[in-house]
């Protein structure tokens, strides 16, 4: 399992975090987990109480970009906490369309975003096939 910078801000988050019945905070640590399980993934969470709490993933071969992909946490209510999925753009690709393009929506490059407001299991499967997909890119130097 990759280690996470600054655990005990995200184990923090986590303790105080309710998941009410849209279930966001199962789908997060289900997809923190997959990317935690990723060969030569390095995972930094990043907190900013009120706007968002970032998990960001990079592989070990990347040298253009900080990260292959970052699970946002939106924090605008926290009582109903939702999840930003978000991709460079030439990293994955859409064939449902579900996500949003994003016109330098991740770190001022064009961006694929995937909101998860509730749990969904097609969603959530879909999200982490992109996942991997991004991941692949990444650990190909192409990122």
């Amino acid at each position: 399992m990759a280690p996470i910078n600054n655990t005990s801000e995200l184990e923090a988050l986590l303790d105080a975090w309710s998941d009410p019945a849209s279930q966001t905070k199962t789908t997060f640590l289900e997809l923190k987990k997959h990317l935690a399980s990723k060969p030569e993934v390095e995972l930094d969470f990043v907190a900013r109480p009120g706007v968002t709490y970032s998990l960001r993933a990079k592989h070990v071969r990347q040298n253009k970009r900080p990260l292959f992909a970052m699970v946002d946490i939106i924090d605008d209510d926290p009582d109903d906490r939702w999840l930003s999925v978000c991709f460079f753009g030439e990293m994955i690709t859409d064939p449902d369309e579900i996500g949003d393009f994003v016109p330098e929506g991740l770190m001022g490059e064009d961006a694929h975003c995937f909101d998860i407001e509730e749990r969904n299991e097609r969603l959530n499967q879909y999200v982490t096939m992109r996942l991997d997909e991004a991941y692949g890119s990444a650990a190909a130097g192409e990122a």
